[in-house]
């Protein structure tokens, strides 16, 4: 099961200024991780003014508030798109915890910050120093790479490089129709207020659907969906297009008292009972 959040690249486009801008974006990582998204995906908004405050701007930020704290300075540096990253919700993701006795252990990201010859590996994880472990036959890594692992005990260290993924969300760049085409994507829903209101009884009706992924698209402010798409919401499906390929236009937010919702805003709004179990 996948959980896939799809945002436009304008995201931020009615923002004051860059630091607002950033704690907006520190929300939309809020939610993603308070409801265990999988894939947070920056979607091309060609009409939003998306390069106010840089190309890439929105994605930018967004995978760094994804990265640990402990790997932030490694990872970045110093970036003019991260220059109010202070004003970000720290996420505090839950650790993930195996069972048995070849999944025990807490996963946590690290970065290769050495290649050996020897098939090892020298990776800064967050313990006090950089350790030194061996490359599975069937992994292949590289300097700079970030690569899972699993620590199984800290004193003394304990650990191994696996293939899963890490906690929290992974951040993406791609285009609506490639996220919807993907054959993990689930129950494809398009949350806008011109959609069908959700009901208690409609979520009970999605509740079994979505147990399969979900994947939901917002759109950006004073500029949903339907003006991104350039379609008419609820469409009958023709052809190829975009609107074609959601399984529901959903309004997650009726008789909203706001002439807006943020995206941030509805984000909390429509995960919240969508991840229902």
């Amino acid at each position: 099961m996948t959980h896939s959040v799809l945002v436009p690249s304008s995201l931020t486009r009615e923002a004051e200024d860059k630091r607002e801008a950033t704690r907006k974006l520190g929300y939309v990582a809020r939610a993603a991780t308070v409801f265990r998204v999988d894939r947070l995906i920056v979607y091309p908004d060609q009409g939003g003014d998306d390069g106010r405050f840089g190309d890439g701007f929105v994605g930018t930020v967004l995978e760094y508030a994804a990265t640990p704290p402990y790997l932030r300075k490694e990872a970045w540096g110093k970036r003019d798109e991260l220059e109010y990253a202070g004003v970000l919700p720290p996420l505090r993701v839950r650790t993930q915890t195996g069972s048995g006795s070849d999944g025990s252990g807490s996963l946590r990201q690290g970065i290769v910050t050495e290649v050996g010859s020897d098939g090892r590996v020298r990776v800064n994880c967050g313990l006090q120093h950089p350790i030194s472990l061996p490359v599975p036959p069937s992994m292949a890594v590289s300097a700079g790479e970030r690569v899972t692992i699993r620590v199984s005990s800290r004193e003394p260290v304990r650990a191994k490089l696996v293939a899963d993924p890490s906690p929290g969300f992974a951040v993406e760049r791609a285009t609506i129709d490639d996220c919807l085409a993907r054959p993990d994507a689930g129950v494809r829903i398009a949350a806008s207020r011109h959609g069908e209101v959700l009901t208690v009884d409609r979520l009970g009706e999605l509740s079994g659907r979505t147990a399969d992924g979900l994947t939901v698209a917002f759109g950006a402010p004073e500029r949903g969906l339907p003006e991104i798409l350039d379609c008419e919401p609820r469409a009958e499906a023709i052809g190829d297009e975009p609107n074609a390929r959601f399984d529901l236009w959903l309004n997650t937010v009726p008789n909203q008292g706001s002439e807006v919702v943020r995206t941030e805003e509805a984000l909390f709004a429509t995960l919240a009972p969508l991840t229902l179990e």
